[in-house]
């Protein structure tokens, strides 16, 4: 019997011992596959059905979808006959040695499951986060983009915000609005809080309940300083503190109001 002869048998012995393990093994991993992609969609289906936000379900899916891929697979090549134990050892040794090298974007996929889990903020909220205020554009696994008032994108690590303070400024629909309007000190007080009161009663975006206050709030080095606070709607916010700013101006100029500005003056011998 020559050479190949011995190989052709020597085939066979394996095909005959190992092949039904190995269309065993390949049949499992088709089929488990097929139910994995069913227990994921069903999973999202569910999630979409409780209303859970929409960033979190792709982030869900595609985590346990990799989970039950990854011990599908340890399942095959067990059957297979394939000694597990020493795979597993180099695949967790292999993941610590891919975590240590991405520490800090680990970091960033932990602070943006927090984010999503526990929601301090969502798409469309204002907020002020790492020293930047702006509106969230969408929230990732690794960063959040914000698009600030005039219209620039920052990109922030997760990390860094979800352990850190965050301000946000849409989660009441309610916010006060805080102002401070001085007046010379040869001014009337009462001239001068009648008209910003009128100017308060005449718009419909200030709330009368919590009621507005308008008092003296500093007597300052070169004018008297009314301290102002009116409650809105969040998204009339920024509509009512400039809108005010200009009224006060023209009405106090349209009444001889007086209102104080730095002066320097120059005395010569």
């Amino acid at each position: 019997m020559n050479n190949t002869e011995l190989a052709i048998n020597r085939i066979k012995e394996l095909l005959l011992i190992h092949g039904p393990k190995v269309i065993g093994a390949v049949v499992v991993l088709i089929l488990g596959l097929w139910v994995i992609r069913l227990l994921v969609r069903a999973m999202a289906r569910m999630m979409e059905k409780r209303i859970v936000d929409p960033s979190l379900i792709p982030f869900v899916r595609g985590l346990v979808g990799a989970v039950l891929k990854v011990g599908l697979i340890i399942s095959v090549i067990q059957m297979v006959g394939i000694e597990t134990t020493s795979f597993i050892a180099v695949l967790g040794a292999a993941g610590l040695a891919v975590g240590m090298a991405l520490s800090g974007t680990l970091q960033n996929f932990a602070g943006g499951v927090m984010i999503l889990l526990f929601k301090p903020y969502k798409a469309g909220d204002l907020i002020e986060a790492q020293g930047h205020l702006g509106t969230v554009h969408s929230i990732q696994i690794f960063n959040t983009i914000l698009k600030t008032l005039d219209n620039k994108t920052v990109i922030l690590p997760n990390a860094p915000v979800s352990t850190g303070s965050i301000v946000n400024f849409s989660t009441e629909p309610q916010r006060r609005v805080d102002m401070t309007f001085g007046i010379g000190y040869d001014a009337d007080i009462d001239a001068a809080r009648g008209a910003i009161t009128e100017l308060i009663n005449a718009d419909k975006r200030i709330l009368k309940d919590p009621a507005p206050q308008v008092v003296v709030g500093e007597l300052a080095d070169s004018s008297v300083n009314f301290t102002v606070r009116v409650w809105a709607r969040s998204e009339d916010y920024w509509g009512v503190f400039f809108d005010m700013h200009e009224q006060v101006k023209k009405t106090f100029d349209a009444k001889s109001i007086s209102i104080p500005f730095p002066q320097i003056r120059v005395h010569s011998d």
